[in-house]
């Protein structure tokens, strides 16, 4: 396995080349341990992974309200870092005229959705208990900023472009259960293929190996091997399934 430190973030992949790429998007608290990881487990099953560092132009990061912090962010300007790790996979490095994946956990689940929705050149997306409204649950809060929140993920679902596989808990504290069943209606109106999957007696987080308090290892691993086959599947591997 080969993995380094580049401008937009981190790369993990195999030391073989022509391999599909994912862009992987990190929660909240940022390109810590639990994406790191993520990215490396792809690239063993044979992906090209770079897992953004969505924070890497800010001198220093203190949270002490998630959401007031993911409120505040602007998703035109992570979306287009989401669009920069896009072309960076499909066109250099190992992953270079290959299809291209996003996922993410929390708030990166949240902008791979949205990137499924704006993004160019992806084949397929893989939220992990990504928030859906900016009106109530954790995003909830004394109005919103249009300009740095121009939709939330429910609206933006019409424009969905690839693929869909999205999980959740059901005892997820921050994600109401009744959004979660509004993003199933709507995507059930779409042609585009799209599942959601919820797991009883899990909450937020739950893929987090480095949170025991949180961690919930028999969805883990379910999810995990759901991950691995629908994006061998709508992305490929060997030396099949380019791009064009």
């Amino acid at each position: 396995m080969q993995t380094r430190d580049v401008e937009l973030g981190y790369f993990a992949g195999p030391d073989r080349g022509d391999v599909p790429g994912v862009v992987l998007i990190h929660d909240v608290w940022g390109l810590g341990d639990h994406p790191r990881e993520r990215a490396r487990s792809l690239a063993e099953e044979g992906f090209g992974v770079l897992a953004l560092d969505l924070y890497r132009r800010l001198d220093s990061v203190t949270i002490d309200n998630p959401g007031e912090w993911i409120r505040a962010l602007s998703d035109p300007e992570i979306l287009e870092d989401v669009q920069a790790g896009i072309d960076f996979l499909a066109s250099e490095g190992p992953t270079a005229g290959r299809r291209v994946a996003v996922t993410g956990f929390c708030m990166g689940g949240m902008y791979a959705l949205l990137a499924a929705c704006s993004c160019r050149g992806l084949s397929a997306a893989v939220p992990f208990y990504g928030m859906l409204s900016y009106e109530h649950g954790l995003l909830s809060g004394k109005g919103t900023d249009r300009e740095k929140k121009p939709r939330q993920p429910l609206d933006a679902i019409a424009d969905r472009s690839c693929p869909l596989l999205a999980f959740f808990g059901a005892d997820d504290a921050y994600i109401p259960q009744a959004d979660v069943e509004l993003l199933k209606r709507r995507l059930a109106a779409d042609r585009i293929a799209a599942e959601v999957v919820v797991y009883p007696g899990a909450g937020h987080a739950f893929m987090n190996d480095t949170r025991p308090d949180v961690f919930h290892p028999v969805a883990a691993r379910d999810a995990w091997s759901r991950t691995l086959e629908f994006l061998r599947s709508h992305l490929g591997d060997g030396l099949g399934a380019r791009t064009g």
